[in-house]
């Protein structure tokens, strides 16, 4: 049987100029988990990343993991995080209500810093965009579809593990949205149950699948055995 193995980004620079970047704790997280396959002897052949910069990062830090003198990060655009921003613009334009979260609309600075009602108006997005419900306009240029999102990671999910046989243990350092549907792949989740698994994904946590002989089964999601330590949980971030 062979393993992919979803690592899901440290944590990202929520509210600073740039959200696309480790932010020092992310950092920390990364090579904890890094250190902790280290001492237990964990080793890897191949290790891929999306093309976002906190998940090139994330890899950079478990690099060393691969077992080849000539390793490398192999970047796939396939494993990308679904873009929010659109999302969240389409939403406040065409259905926000001020009874949702006590705010007008024009009372919304962008980006919104305050994490929970961040959360509050990602969710009710979210929820939106599953059901086909934000119909973006002439100027939303990267607004990508729940449909076209899936059929995109799934179809990773099926290239990687095609690739990869023969008991090869393959590293993907991606995202929340995508260890997600990688759920989804195996265990056949609806879509509102993949939404309700992306908020619950940790950073810097590990998601495992099996397969072979053209079967495939979940053996680990969202864990973190390198921040279990009581000194350590302090560390454990959603976003």
């Amino acid at each position: 049987m062979s393993e992919l193995i979803f690592v899901r980004h440290g944590q990202a620079s929520f509210g600073a100029e740039s959200y696309d970047k480790l932010s020092p704790l992310g950092v920390q997280q990364v090579r904890l988990l890094a250190q902790h396959w280290q001492d237990n002897d964990e080793r890897f052949d191949h290790l891929y990343a999306g093309e976002l910069l906190r998940q090139r990062e994330t890899a950079t830090e478990l690099l060393p993991l691969i077992d080849s003198s000539s390793a490398q990060i192999a970047v796939h655009p396939g494993l990308n995080e679904y873009d929010g921003a659109p999302l969240i613009d389409i939403y406040l334009r065409d259905h926000y209500s001020p009874d949702f979260a006590g705010l007008a609309q024009d009372a919304l600075s962008l980006p919104i810093l305050d994490r929970k009602l961040f959360q509050q108006v990602f969710e009710a997005t979210t929820a939106k965009w599953i059901n086909d419900e934000l119909v973006p306009g002439a100027g939303d240029h990267k607004f990508e579809a729940w449909p076209a999102f899936q059929r995109r990671v799934h179809g990773v999910i099926d290239e990687l593990m095609a690739r990869h046989l023969d008991g090869s243990r393959v590293l993907v350092s991606t995202s929340g949205g995508v260890i997600a549907l990688a759920l989804q792949r195996v265990l056949g989740l609806p879509d509102a149950q993949v939404i309700a698994a992306n908020w619950m994904v940790n950073n810097s946590s590990i998601t495992r699948l099996r397969y072979g002989g053209g079967r495939v089964s979940l053996t680990l999601f969202n864990g973190l055995p390198h921040l279990e330590k009581p000194q350590l949980r302090e560390l454990i971030t959603y976003r």
